[in-house]
């Protein structure tokens, strides 16, 4: 008995797993690839890192604490200049951090059409799988069937065999040598 030869495509070894994601790598970087792209994602990353938080925290705290102390009058109370700051930064952070999200939007889109793409790969591989399983089950089963009448038919011989051993044992052999 031979193996026989499967019509499914051997499964390839040097898979790229990255194969649906790479239509989409475009848009890892949230501003561009340029050096001032970088930096500004970095500087909208930063802003609500908890060590943004804990510096600004401790400059204003400062900024009040000199001013109030009258260690110095740049900015007295109610403390315009630090008002102007903080306006200054949201005109800036606002936007980048607006930016980001969209883009995070934009990527977050791109891979959830990369990994349906992938789970639909999978399924139809799935499917593949699940066919060559059931032919192989189906020959499975027919050599089953054929090894059952092989077994019957062997049964069969080995029965008349003995039975025509015992009839030419009779004929042959004479009553009294027998045992």
């Amino acid at each position: 008995m031979t193996p026989q030869k499967s019509d499914a495509a051997p499964l390839p070894r040097n898979v790229d797993h990255l194969r649906f994601h790479r239509p989409h790598m475009h848009l890892a970087t949230t501003f561009g690839n340029d050096r001032f792209a970088l930096k500004a994602e970095a500087f909208a990353r930063f802003f609500g890192t908890p060590v943004f938080l804990g510096a600004q925290t401790i400059i204003v705290a400062i900024w009040i604490g000199i001013n109030v102390l009258g260690l110095t009058k740049f900015d007295v109370y109610p403390f315009i200049l630090l008002n102007l700051a903080f306006s200054l930064q949201a005109a800036y952070a606002a936007p980048l951090i607006l930016l980001a999200q969209t883009r995070q939007a934009a990527r977050d889109k791109a891979h959830a059409e990369a990994d349906a793409l992938h789970r639909e790969a999978l399924a139809v591989a799935n499917e593949q799988r699940q066919t060559i399983a059931a032919q192989n089950a189906a020959q499975i089963l027919e050599l089953l069937q054929q090894n059952t009448k092989l077994t019957e038919l062997t049964k069969q011989l080995t029965e008349r065999i003995e039975l025509l051993t015992v009839e030419m044992h009779e004929r042959f052999v004479p009553k009294d040598a027998r045992p």
